[in-house]
């Protein structure tokens, strides 16, 4: 699939200029920074010295001050409670960390995560009839019940107490729970909006240790299943979430928790060090894949393993179900290309909506973001279960997948998410009509450059300008990940040192200059069509980032292309 190059706006350049010079440092690494609305020495310090101090109070957050008042009242009058969250590596992580915290003072505490086929998403009426039936009278709901009026009416008909800790959006009616933490409320002060359901329990401990005068040394040991959910939920790695996920990933390659441990070993990776894609790609997926193939209970079993050997134990139920998952995904993504490639009119649609009675549940997210990527239209992947279709959804970039969704909303039975994922469900009768009307609405609001997958490039520069200094400041950059984005350059009018040549089944690997510059060594996955050009002697451009190259004991500077043109 072709690719737009898009090359961003430039900064004020005057601002640039006062920023670099009081820095010292690069033009380039003082426009990277300006893209990320860094304009001061005091937030350049920040950016690039992260302390655990610049976390955010979280008495900030409104409800905190009731919720931290709820559950001490329950531990001191030894209330059962109930921790509750959601089935994917953001809801077991947060009801992990949670569970584990408060277990230390409080014993008449346990976990509940609703089954994905039998409850659904979110709070369940068969949740909270089980908190009734086992004297359960608070529940802490995690990374999920902003929308759960009935649900939430439903509990407290019953004499239990709600504490809801979301970070999705809100509808026009917030729920009437005792407590609900969600920075995205319109009436809520937080100065950080985008924290992960994880980062809301950690806020909850937080400001449980700052009322008891605690060591908030407490808290910090959980920061590896925070950067794990931060990872994993494709959440902003801007202000707050940043910090968590800087430390967090320090905690998880210095010292994790045993399930991570557990983890990592499985994952075979001989990195010196563990970066976010490693967590999106390799820890991620098999703490999902318990709730997708059996139930998400065993991940958090794995999550607050007290023991090498249980977590050894859990870790490879964990895998296996991983394994069990990846041969489903693949067989169903299989089946939705050969759907869309014997219609024609599929084909010519600008979304795809797809449905089939038998196919999992538990993969119909990871088959829509397959869909996506190969097609690049707003994509959603419908199947059957219990008498109703549930359907997973993802987006491109630009394109309100949740607004879409609004417009839709009387053919749903309900409906959540994002700007760019969300999950649905609805009658059996209403699929072809949804089919069309998801259609309609997409084709009236979407533009053909949304439907253009598009490379986002930070700055054309000369190969003149990298160097191990450059590198050494890019790697302060990190973590990497939305609105964080690893840069990415353009240098024009490069020319091959020497032969090109294809490696494995069609990447190239290279060596290019720039006029009078240094040779640099480039690697270009994916792109072998572009060998006979780059082989004649032509000029051509490159759009790459910078990484560092190990081979056995040798390090040096090497360019990572996406793309090529002439």
């Amino acid at each position: 699939m072709q690719k737009r190059w898009l090359l961003k706006p430039k900064n004020n350049a005057e601002a640039t200029r006062h920023l670099r010079d009081e820095l010292g440092v690069s033009d380039v690494v003082a426009n990277l920074l300006a893209y990320r609305k860094i304009e001061t020495y005091e937030g350049a310090r920040e950016f690039f010295r992260p302390s655990l101090s610049y976390l955010h109070d979280p008495f900030l957050m409104k409800d905190m001050d009731v919720a931290i008042a709820r559950i001490t009242q329950a531990i001191t009058n030894k209330e059962k409670i109930l921790v509750y969250g959601d089935y994917d590596v953001d809801g077991t992580t947060a009801v992990s960390i949670v569970y584990t915290f408060f277990h230390q003072f409080h014993t008449k505490l346990a976990y509940y995560i609703p089954d994905r086929y039998a409850e659904g998403y979110g709070i369940s009426y068969q949740g909270i009839d089980y908190a009734q039936e086992h004297g359960y009278t608070l529940i802490i709901a995690l990374d999920c019940g902003i929308k759960e009026i009935e649900k939430v009416a439903y509990a407290k008909e019953k004499g239990i107490d709600f504490i809801i800790g979301d970070h999705h959006l809100p509808g026009d009616t917030i729920p009437d729970a005792l407590a609900v933490l969600d920075p995205k409320r319109v009436d809520c002060d937080y100065p950080y909006k985008e924290l992960s359901g994880c980062g809301i329990g950690f806020k909850i401990i937080q400001a449980f240790i700052q009322s008891n005068d605690m060591d908030m040394e407490m808290a910090y040991q959980y920061l590896d299943l925070v950067a794990v959910s931060i990872a994993s939920d494709i959440v902003p790695i801007t202000g707050e979430n940043r910090l968590l996920c800087h430390f967090g990933l320090q905690k998880l390659n210095s010292n994790p928790s045993f399930g991570i441990r557990a983890l990592i070993e499985l994952s075979n990776n001989r990195k010196d060090f563990f970066t976010v894609n490693d967590i999106v790609f390799q820890i991620g997926p098999r703490i999902n894949a318990a709730g997708r193939i059996e139930h998400a209970k065993d991940a958090v079993k794995l999550l607050t393993s007290k023991s090498v050997a249980d977590a050894l134990v859990f870790s490879e139920k964990v895998n296996l179900q991983n394994n069990e998952r990846k041969d489903v995904d693949l067989r169903i993504t299989e089946e939705a290309m050969a759907l869309i490639a014997d219609d024609e009119s599929l084909q010519k649609r600008n979304s795809t909506v797809l449905y089939k009675a038998d196919w999992h549940k538990g993969v119909i997210g990871i088959v829509a973001s397959r869909l996506t990527e190969k097609y690049y239209r707003p994509t959603i992947i419908l199947t059957q279960t219990n008498g109703h279709v549930a359907g997973s959804a993802r987006s491109v970039l630009g394109f309100d997948l949740y607004q879409a969704l609004e417009s839709c909303s009387d053919l749903l039975e309900q409906f959540g998410g994002h700007k760019y994922a969300a999950g649905m469900t609805m009658p059996v009768e209403n699929v072809a009509l949804f089919q069309q009307r998801f259609e309609e609405v997409v084709t009236q609001s979407i533009t053909p450059e949304m439907l253009t997958q598009e490379i986002s490039i930070d700055l054309a520069i000369h190969l003149k300008e990298i160097d191990a200094k450059l590198f050494r400041l890019l790697k302060q950059f990190e973590p990497y990940g939305p609105q964080n984005e690893q840069p990415t350059f353009i240098s024009k009018g490069v020319t091959v040192q020497g032969q090109a040549h294809i490696v494995g089944a069609n990447h190239i690997k290279m060596t290019v200059i720039q006029e009078d510059s240094a040779p640099f060594s480039c690697i270009a996955f994916g792109l072998s069509e572009h060998i006979a050009h780059i082989n004649a002697g032509k000029r051509f451009d490159i759009c790459y980032t910078i990484e560092e190259n190990t081979w056995k004991t040798r390090k040096n500077l090497q360019l990572n292309i996406k793309a090529i043109r002439y």
